[in-house]
């Protein structure tokens, strides 16, 4: 490793250490920017009024929403263990039932 490749590694860091300072710097003048801020501001916005259409479009067709289904699904898992304690005692109360010798 010689001389020249000193210089070039010094090079390099500079470069690093110049680069991410302009990057840090473009960043905070995003982060203090009201244009950055409206324009988030009215995506968000954009994004409810979507999902309300969205919700009221899926109303309209009778369909169900992610979260109906959600909810039907727990239940559904619900019932099928409450059906399986079922048959346990079920069988439990049979071999109880059942003649012995």
């Amino acid at each position: 490793m010689g001389p020249e490749d000193d210089f070039y590694d010094g090079d390099q860091e500079s470069l690093r250490a110049r680069s991410e300072q302009a990057i840090g710097e473009l960043a905070q003048a995003l982060l203090d920017s009201h244009v950055l801020e409206n324009a988030v501001a009215a995506a968000f916005g954009a994004r409810e009024k979507a999902v309300e259409a969205q919700q009221a479009a899926m109303a309209a067709l009778n369909l169900p929403s992610a979260g109906d289904v959600e909810r039907l699904e727990r239940r559904l898992r619900s019932v099928s263990q409450r059906l399986d304690q079922l048959e346990d005692e079920v069988d439990r109360l049979r071999s109880n039932l059942r003649p012995k010798g």
